[in-house]
């Protein structure tokens, strides 16, 4: 666990109080997120800059700053009074490190106390650029899993050429057996028609060629589960897909694979991203992922996340929250028949 550094306020302290920010909603809809001040790896500059950039820009979004009162009261003194007012205090000053194991989530912690403002009513969502394992350590104790749910799916959507393209797990459990990878499926379906309005969504199982029987045991496995599952949303699978695939976005609108490769590729899709000057046009930031499978919304930004992704994950929370992405896919989850067995062997996310 670490401590924030002290840095000289920029404004008077702000206020403390813990009720929701004042304010009548407004269209298209109010949204209260907690924010985690010291979660990073240039944290708190980069999640200040974040948060002001989403305040400024969504007359509709209240934010709670968890974290150092003086972190806060730099951010509050940048607004101007109307903005001022959409903005309240928990003042935290312990941070789960990105060395920490992810069970320091468990005590206090700026982390631990944003998802404890959604489990109290108090924030809608809660978004975090700290330690991945500790922010979905915090949401599954703080606010439960789904039923069926064993192991929560991170869920990033990438721009292709032809459209974006939904891919889970990138980094929630990293050794999943082939039912958490068929349940990741039903979830990957019913996200992609929620959150982004995809019709009858086509999914794919990462592999390393299209034709039956390529791959490792896990996906040699889970394509016939997969196969043999009826998919929410009129979603179809398409079956095995490669990696161009998803930079194509021709084959399909979803693609599932385990969290350490979901990792290893979204990392090395940024980079390509960094070396092309950019995603594609309209495509958005690569760098803000939704933690499914939990009894809220919960963003998980990139640890080296600028303050421009950590703005994207800011307003990612506020649209899932809004569509009420959580509870739709959650009750189209429950709809699905046959769903199969927990696996009982799969490996957590490692910090």
């Amino acid at each position: 666990m670490t401590r924030a550094p002290r840095l000289t306020p920029g404004a008077p302290a702000p206020s403390t109080a813990d009720r929701p920010p004042a304010g009548g909603p407004a269209e298209p809809g109010t949204a209260r997120i907690a924010v985690d001040l010291l979660g990073g790896d240039d944290a708190p500059a980069v999640v200040v800059d974040g948060a002001l950039r989403a305040v400024r820009t969504d007359p509709a979004l209240h934010l709670m700053l968890v974290g150092p009162i003086e972190v806060a009261g730099e951010l509050i003194g940048a607004l101007d009074p109307a903005q001022r007012a959409r903005v309240t205090v928990r003042p935290v000053r312990t941070a789960v490190g990105m060395a920490d194991h992810p069970t320091a989530a468990r005590g206090e912690s700026t982390v631990r106390t944003a998802v404890q403002a959604v489990r109290d009513g108090l924030a809608d969502a809660v978004v975090s650029a700290g330690s991945t394992g500790a922010t979905v350590t915090a949401a599954a104790l703080g606010l439960g899993r789904w039923t069926g749910i064993r192991r929560p799916a991170l869920v990033a959507t990438l721009p292709a050429v032809e459209g974006p393209v939904v891919l889970l797990d990138v980094g929630g459990t990293l050794e999943p057996g082939p039912a958490t990878l068929t349940r990741h499926a039903v979830l990957g379906a019913a996200y992609a028609a929620v959150a982004h309005s995809v019709t009858a969504p086509r999914v794919g199982l990462l592999s390393v060629g299209h034709e039956t029987g390529k791959g490792d045991r896990l996906r040699r496995h889970t394509d016939p589960a997969i196969a043999a599952l009826a998919l929410p949303c009129d979603a179809r699978y398409v079956g095995l897909v490669e990696g161009y695939d998803i930079s194509l976005g021709a084959r399909a609108d979803v693609v599932v694979t385990d969290g350490f490769t979901g990792n290893v590729l979204l990392k090395a899709i940024e980079g390509a991203y960094a070396m092309a000057g950019g995603p594609p046009p309209g495509g958005g930031a690569p760098r803000a992922a939704a933690l499914l499978g939990v009894g809220g919304t919960v963003v998980v930004c990139h640890g080296a996340a600028g303050s421009e992704d950590v703005a994207s994950g800011i307003a990612l929370a506020a649209h899932l929250w809004r569509r009420d992405a959580a509870g739709t896919v959650r009750a189209l989850l429950a709809d699905v028949a046959h769903e199969p067995a927990p696996d009982r062997h799969d490996t957590e996310v490692a910090p």
